[in-house]
């Protein structure tokens, strides 16, 4: 799923791709010491596939599998207005134009009752009606509405009514002239009479033609008196009749408001789906002239809308990386939003971020034993489920303390959550490194994207994979599919390499395949256990403290000598 919308304002806490064990348990942990300290919205999440070992620690101390993301990009629906100001297609134009005043706004969306849009205005839209070309004289008389809403329009004293609510054309004249050049006039334009509605002051005269030829409607104005016999005369013509408070001039431009938007609307609008990128819209808005985008959902219900000023507005979805802190290894879209703070333990990548935040870095076995610490030092003891995720991290990223990078606060704080816990140290590490073998649970491909990382090094792209196995022999019987599908990895992600490493948790040593650029290969000083492909590590079980040194030293010699290493997409054969 993708990161949620305005309406829940979380942060969530994730670690990096291709999670392992210490990435889930770490997030979940540092949720939790947020909510210890009353700090609450805090999410624990993962952006990648759980496996054997992270499933068995969870089942073990009764904990879900954290919130799966995908991507956090921004998408247009947390930044969209939710709650817009819409009409329906009977509005009139009076309406629409209060709306637009009160709301200030640059395009108000037409709906119909199931909130499908139908159309939009705007005030150029209106504008363009109120002062049509003055060489069409009868357009600018021309309006579309009933005679209810005309005189609702108007607030106007209803003396008679003939189909008030029937929908019509009519066309607006004032009796401001002389009955003989008004008739002469009105008989020119060649408009019938039952679409007709009349202005008129207190001339009696064009009052009882007008009834006489049976126009549609006689609109008395100034709030004059109307005598019963010109009531009665109306109702005998069957001539809608009514009193408006204005003057003539006034009572014109307000029936033209009465107009009903549905002939007004325009109904070639900009839409847009929720789920569109952020960046993607401010490319399109920079060059677009629509006012606003219309956010509608499959089936053309109106969702929400979307201006320039929204996409101004500061991203809702925040997060807190922990066990990484390079933007290779974080959720995809997390340099899109803010990152407020990183609890790691690994070497500094190239990460800025645009504000100050919370960078907890140490150089211990685990991101849990820094989570832990956290717990101990504010005087918050986690629950006893809690306190054995933590082990299980410290443990899995330590090989139960038997990792160089394993540190005495490692030890220490083991201790601490076992005895919270009421779980032995020993006795959970064989439970999880018992808990299956990755290479024969997984498919050759997700085997090398297990607690898989990206890393740069002067401009080189480069992964690293690892899984613990006990024993060598599940290697060796599918090392040649592992090989082709490191290969695929490599162009896959455009890599210059990439390397799959295969711990024995019991002996403590590793073998190391790696597919890529030949030069970095050939440079590779580890015996060669089969050539050009599987390497023996003997001691090596650190990733992060004696791996990637190693790696980046050689990467580093490389670029002295001005031999670079070729991304997979530019490699031939």
């Amino acid at each position: 799923m993708t990161a949620a919308g305005p309406s829940s304002p979380l942060t969530y806490v994730v670690g990096h791709r291709n999670p392992d064990a210490d990435a889930i348990c770490s997030a979940i942990a540092y949720a939790a010491y947020k909510t210890a300290c009353g700090e609450h919205g805090y999410v624990p999440a993962r952006c990648g596939n759980s496996n054997a070992r992270i499933d068995t620690i969870l089942s073990r101390f009764h904990h879900p599998l954290p919130l799966y993301l995908s991507d956090v990009s921004p998408r247009v629906h947390d930044l969209m207005t939710t709650e817009v100001v819409s009409v329906p297609p009977t509005a009139t134009c009076a309406e629409a134009l209060e709306f637009i005043d009160r709301f200030d706004l640059r395009v108000l969306p037409v709906v119909d009752e199931n909130r499908r849009l139908a159309g939009t205005v705007s005030v150029f839209t209106l504008g363009h009606f109120f002062l049509p070309k003055v060489n069409e004289p009868k357009l600018m008389r021309k309006v579309h509405t009933s005679l209810a809403d005309l005189a609702r329009a108007l607030r106007a004293r209803v003396l008679h009514m003939v189909e008030e609510n029937r929908t019509e054309d009519l066309f607006v004249r004032i009796g401001a002239m002389d009955i003989t050049s008004f008739w002469r006039i009105s008989q020119a334009e060649g408009i019938p009479p039952g679409q007709s509605a009349i202005i008129v002051g207190d001339r009696v005269d064009i009052q009882n033609k007008s009834m006489d030829i049976g126009v549609r409607l006689l609109v008395i104005t100034g709030n004059l008196p109307v005598s019963d016999e010109v009531v009665a005369r109306a109702r005998a013509c069957g001539v809608s009749l009514i009193v408006s408070p204005y003057d003539s001039a006034t009572t014109a431009w307000v029936i033209r408001t009465a107009g009903r938007i549905s002939k007004l609307m325009d109904t070639n609008f900009t839409i847009v789906s929720p789920d569109t990128r952020i960046a993607d819209m401010r490319k399109k808005l920079a060059v677009s002239s629509a006012p606003a985008y219309m956010v509608l959902a499959d089936d053309g219900r109106l969702l929400g809308v979307l201006s320039k000023s929204d996409i101004l507005r500061p991203v809702p979805t925040r997060l807190v990386l922990v066990d990484h802190n390079e933007l290779t290894q974080a959720v995809p879209g997390a340099d899109e939003v803010m990152i407020t703070e990183i609890i790691d333990h690994h070497r500094l990548g190239p990460l800025a971020t645009p504000q100050p935040i919370l960078f907890l870095n140490e150089p211990i076995g685990s991101t849990s034993t820094i989570v832990a610490g956290l717990f101990r030092s504010s005087g918050h003891t986690p629950d006893p489920d809690l306190a054995g995720l933590m082990m299980s991290g410290i443990i899995s990223d330590t090989l139960l303390l038997q990792s160089p990078t394993s540190t005495s606060k490692d030890a220490q704080l083991l201790d601490w959550l076992s005895s919270i816990a009421q779980v032995q140290p020993k006795e959970l590490a064989e439970l999880i490194f018992s808990s299956g073998s990755v290479i024969l649970a997984s498919a050759p491909a997700k085997v090398v994207r297990s607690d898989f990382k990206i890393y740069e090094e002067d401009g080189v792209q480069f992964s690293v994979s690892q899984v613990e196995e006990l024993g060598f022999n599940n290697f060796w019987a599918n090392a040649k599919n592992l090989a082709e599908a490191l290969t695929e990895l490599t162009h896959s992600e455009n890599l210059a390499f990439a390397c799959l490493l295969v711990t024995d948790i019991n002996t403590q040593n590793s073998l190391m395949l790696v597919k890529g650029d030949p030069e970095v290969i050939r440079r590779i000083s580890y015996s060669h256990v089969e050539q050009d492909r599987v390497f023996d590590l003997p001691g090596v079980v650190s990733r992060k403290k004696q791996l990637i040194p190693y790696l980046t030293s050689l990467l580093k010699e490389m670029t002295a000598e001005g031999v670079l290493p070729s991304p997979a997409r530019n490699r031939h054969g």
